[in-house]
């Protein structure tokens, strides 16, 4: 393992940090060079196509010819640009070529189906919901082989409110979309076909309170595959030609100019928390070029409720002021808004912890969108419920809070057999380990067995150049050593000093000439079967871990020492 010295800590922070404000726009907000998404093009084709293929033509046809240029040697294609073949988007891909450009892909559908074969098929996708979404979009593509036996999607859910939040949670949309796909695939009768009619104008409804919540931009959740699905569903129902034409409208307006479509167009304030909470810890927090940042934190606290998801106002959301709020992002604003100038008397973080308390499930545990959610992918999650804690933990709220006691109840149950934990939202289960450990610790329970047993696989995960990968034997990325880090400075104490040295000593020598650390797929799409990196978070990341480690005085004697 290599063992920075102060002086190269220093230099490489400053670099980091320097680097990463060259990437934040006069509004505040940080940009990445984010990677294409497959299944963000393969969807917008087919709904573009399905809308109106004459006047999308353009569109359609400029990402079939990026579909096929991206397909992989193997047949098949990968979720974003770079990533092996995966039998989601190679689904999808396969699916969107068949229905928008059958002649001119005859060969890359045929041995896309061979790769998919290869890869297991759908059958081989453990997400039941995304298995469907799959077999869906190939039996409309006239695949019948592939997509297997079709079952009715039980649009009815919609009439029961709460069942529907619990159930399917902000999957609502793509829901929706789904089912109205169906129209004319199956015969109602009778009574069915008296409620299927009602399902389907609440189903609009529900749609179009969420066109309304976001302004009626038509982009729902500021992400092609979700929109695409809607705008499908539209098209193929002959439903809301208002919502359908600003779905397009907005496809049309977030096109990259390869043809192509990113996995999310717009994650604005994801990246904003992430850059502000790593350059806070860096010794950056009080630079005049963060200033912009915390106004636009301030000014996107969400001033209305997300009436779809149940969610009252006082969040924040990835995108704007009118997006989708959630606890993930939340929780990091406040952590940002705290570490910034002005934190103790900010009355949009006080607000901000109000609405977060608001959040917390009966059970202790914190989920993304909806209390209480029965749909696994929303939560409860150990990460989100360590990044709440961690939230109000710099907002000044003491470890014996109510609130804060409860969600280490909770998380003490949720311990993997080997001592990890999961992370829902980013790549197990380093990530999920190390955020937990560093909660409890913060809490109090930097001793207590279950903080312990986390510190010990965080150490034995460690690979033998200092880095950690997700605890799998995978290479190390710059994200997970930074989280690894950062849980091993909160709760490892003395006797894990090698392990952080060597995890430092890893970072400074990773970073790259600009400034930069190399980004990895750390980032949950599709749990399990599509990732995709953010390289303003592994900035974030990095600037964070090296800005703590510098901080304590006994680490940085030992540094300067060397």
């Amino acid at each position: 393992m290599t063992i920075a010295t102060v002086t190269e800590i220093s230099r490489v922070t400053r670099g980091g940090a320097e680097a990463l404000l060259r990437r934040q726009r006069p509004s505040g907000a940080f940009g990445d060079n984010a990677p294409a998404s497959v299944l963000g093009t393969a969807g917008a084709a087919a709904a573009l196509h399905a809308a109106d293929p004459a006047a999308h033509a353009d569109l359609v046809s400029n990402a079939g010819t990026w579909l096929r240029a991206e397909q992989r040697a193997d047949g098949g294609w990968g979720g974003v640009t770079g990533s092996a073949s995966e039998v989601v988007p190679t689904a999808i891909a396969v699916a969107s070529l068949a229905m928008t450009a059958a002649e001119a892909s005859a060969a890359a559908i045929e041995s896309g189906r061979a790769c998919l074969a290869r890869l297991g098929g759908v059958d081989a996708v453990t997400d039941p919901a995304i298995a469907f979404l799959c077999r869906q979009f190939l039996a409309m593509a006239g695949l019948p082989g592939e997509a297997g036996r079709l079952r009715r999607l039980p649009l009815e859910i919609v009439l029961a409110d709460r069942i529907r939040r619990r159930r399917i949670s902000f999957r609502t949309a793509p829901f929706i979309g789904l089912a109205l796909m169906q129209q004319g695939m199956f015969a109602d009768r009778g009574l069915r076909r008296a409620v299927v009619g009602r399902a389907r104008n609440v189903g609009l409804a529900l749609l179009r309170s969420i066109y309304d919540h976001e302004g009626r931009t038509g982009e729902f959740s500021a992400d092609p595959w979700p929109a695409a699905l809607v705008l499908l569903g539209l098209a193929r129902a002959g439903a809301a030609p208002d919502m359908a034409g600003a779905i397009a409208g907005w496809l049309r307006q977030v096109v990259r100019p390869e043809g192509a479509w990113d996995a999310v167009a717009n994650l604005d304030l994801t990246r904003s928390a992430y850059a502000a909470t790593g350059l806070a810890a860096a010794g950056y927090g009080a630079d005049d070029r963060l200033h912009a940042t915390r106004e636009l934190f301030r000014a996107s606290q969400q001033q209305e409720a997300f009436l779809v998801l149940g969610v009252p106002p006082g969040g924040w959301s990835f995108s704007g002021a009118r997006g989708w709020p959630v606890v993930l992002e939340s929780a990091e604003i406040l952590s940002a808004l705290a570490a910034l100038p002005g934190g103790d008397e900010d009355p949009v973080l006080r607000s901000g912890c109000e609405w977060l308390l608001g959040r917390q499930d009966k059970r202790g545990s914190w989920s993304l969108w909806v209390r209480d959610t029965k749909l696994a992918n929303d939560g409860p999650c150990p990460a989100i419920t360590s990044q709440a804690i961690g939230a109000l933990l710099d907002a000044g709220y003491p470890a014996g809070h109510r609130a804060i006691t409860t969600a280490c109840g909770w998380l003490r149950t949720q311990q993997r057999p080997d001592g990890s934990f999961e992370n829902l939202w980013y790549r197990d289960y380093t990530s999920g380990t190390a955020v937990v450990a560093a909660a409890l610790a913060r809490a109090g329970l930097a001793r207590d067995p279950v903080t312990q047993r986390a510190v010990s696989w965080l150490c034995r995960s460690q690979m033998t150049d200092g880095s950690w990968g997700p605890g799998d034997g995978t290479e190390g990325s710059a994200e997970e050593t930074a989280w690894a880090v950062l849980g091993l400075l909160a709760a490892g104490g003395p006797g894990t000093a090698e392990n952080v040295d060597g995890g430092v000593g890893w970072l400074v020598a990773a970073a790259l000439p600009d400034g930069g650390w190399r980004p990895a797929r750390v980032c949950n799409y599709i749990r399990h079967h599509m990732r995709y990196p953010n390289a303003v978070i592994t900035q974030g990341l990095a600037l964070r871990a090296l800005g703590e480690y510098a901080g304590m005085p006994a680490r940085a004697a030992a540094g300067e020492a060397r």
